[in-house]
């Protein structure tokens, strides 16, 4: 008799089974597109704050007096 549940049940659980480690494929491939991107994302932003930090020498360069004024000014608040 438990042979014959187990032989019934066999079927159905290698399904959910199947259907479980197709679940965790997508959820890893998933993960690791998002990683990729976020990994992309990261190093825009990272050429984003090295361009930012460029202007804002060149600026302190060409405008020395101006720059001080701002720093004071922002300093003060």
């Amino acid at each position: 008799m438990i042979d014959k549940v187990s032989d019934a049940a066999r079927p159905a659980v290698d399904r959910i089974a199947s259907g479980a480690h197709q679940a965790v494929d997508k959820i890893a491939s998933a993960a690791g597109q998002a990683a990729e991107t976020l990994g992309v994302k990261g190093e825009q932003l990272k050429n984003a704050q090295v361009r930012a930090m460029e202007q804002c020498r060149g600026y302190v360069r060409d405008h020395p007096v101006k720059s001080l004024g701002i720093a004071v000014a922002a300093g003060f608040l």
